[in-house]
């Protein structure tokens, strides 16, 4: 039975609050009957003092939901005690010392508690050395009133301090944590974006070049039989060369995620491969469009410097998906590749000669549509460069890509990703569909 008793107290708040009472009546009461040596017996009858008690006690039972009440109920059963003659002790002020320290312990305003507790102080004070006996000490007036109050109050005030310091550190490793989850959510949908970025650029060159050659066989089979052979050895190479690069970037990805899981995307993209294309195979590039049916010239202006691996490879791929939509989205027979360098940046345009798109799907992509403007823009972005796509005043279609060098790249590249990664930013929207 006192086990069931004490888990039950343990358990339910108004338990513990009902004997707190009780045991602080049983020594408050006894305690109010003492007097100081020497001095004569209060005029008050005894059950006075039991009443005082009790109403000090039963005040208790409201000092959670109302801890102001509580302690104006004891203080003033403390200030009648004291009005008629009796002596102020631990004992007899055990509800009041209770009050003081729920008070001090759920409020949160200093000012306000400051006030109540001097308040509190200096009536017990006031009341001892005007009603108390003459001959009684002066200590037993003052000091001991006042450190009776004090004590619970600060008591009170650090057990607060203590759990709000506590509950500040638990509130910060929540957020540490939820942080650290937000984070890892981040770079794994990054990391996502990326590969199917590489996987897109990697096999939609070879396949629109691949089915460009396909048409062309089928129409040379009916006409002019004798070129047959070199197309389907063009076709041969096509698809061979997307297996190597598709074998070549499915490895690097593979090596990437098990050597540095937690690095950061945009640090390791292209950047940790020597085999990563870059512009010195832009003339290969070039090269195999042409058996596609599209005649492509490069022109370089300013003196060539060198890129980062990241830029390199993005440069790369924007000129490789914008002539691929050449070849898939319009009827032009020439491109042209402007490498433009200057003391801090690298201007790259694809311009083709005007011809008429031959399919337009919806912008924004939609599921089974293409996303070849978005990663242009992506990657550009990646490495702190912009770009621009859009048709041309004369006619035809032009994608203009600038590209940071040299020191500059990684602060701009941290500028776009802090840009990119707050709440509800988007890209600019295409001027023209995307595709692939």
């Amino acid at each position: 039975m006192i086990a069931n008793w004490q888990r039950h107290v343990r358990s339910s708040p108004r338990a513990q609050d009902t004997t707190t009472a009780l045991l602080l009546f049983a020594v408050s009461f006894p305690g109010s009957l003492y007097v100081a040596t020497g001095s004569p017996d209060p005029a008050a009858p005894w059950w006075t003092a039991a009443l005082l008690s009790c109403a000090s006690c039963t005040a208790l039972l409201f000092h959670r939901d109302h801890p102001r009440i509580a302690l104006a109920l004891t203080t003033a059963a403390a200030v009648t005690s004291a009005a008629q003659g009796r002596l102020l002790t631990v004992l007899s002020l055990g509800p009041l010392m209770v009050a003081l320290y729920s008070f001090a312990l759920r409020t949160e305003h200093n000012a306000l508690r400051r006030s109540y507790v001097f308040g509190v102080a200096a009536l017990l004070m006031t009341t001892e050395v005007i009603a108390g006996p003459a001959d009684r000490p002066l200590d037993l007036k003052t000091v001991g009133p006042a450190a009776w109050v004090l004590m619970p109050t600060a008591l009170g005030s650090a057990v607060r301090l203590r759990r709000a310091y506590l509950d500040a550190v638990r509130a910060r490793a929540e957020h540490a944590e939820r942080t650290r989850e937000e984070e890892a959510r981040r770079r794994v949908a990054e990391e996502r974006l990326r590969i199917a970025r590489e996987l897109h650029d990697v096999t939609a060159q070879h396949l629109a070049l691949a089915n460009a050659q396909a048409g062309t066989l089928a129409h040379l089979l009916r006409g002019q039989p004798d070129q047959v052979h070199k197309i389907l050895a063009d076709l041969a190479a096509t698809t061979s060369a997307a297996l190597r690069e598709l074998k070549a970037t499915v490895g690097l990805l593979r090596h990437e995620g098990t050597e540095d899981s937690h690095e950061g995307t945009e640090d390791t993209e292209g950047a940790s491969s020597p085999t990563a294309p870059g512009l010195a195979r832009l003339a290969g590039l070039t090269a195999s469009f042409r058996s596609a049916g599209l005649d492509v010239t490069v022109s370089t202006e300013g003196e060539p410097r060198q890129l980062t691996p990241a830029a390199d490879l993005t440069a790369f791929r924007i000129v490789q998906e914008a002539l691929t939509n050449v070849t898939k989205h319009a009827a032009a027979k020439t491109a042209r590749v402007r490498l433009a360098y200057s003391h801090d940046r690298l201007t790259l345009t694809v311009a083709d000669d005007g011809g008429t798109l031959r399919s337009a799907p919806p912008t924004p992509p939609v599921p089974g549509g293409g996303f070849g403007l978005v990663g242009m823009r992506e990657r550009a972005q990646s490495v702190g460069g912009r770009l621009r796509a859009g048709p041309r005043p004369g006619g035809g279609f032009e994608v203009s890509a600038e590209l940071p060098l040299g020191e500059t790249t990684l602060a701009i590249r941290e500028t776009a990703l802090a840009i990119r990664s707050r709440p509800g930013a988007k890209p600019p929207s295409a001027a023209r569909p995307s595709s692939t």
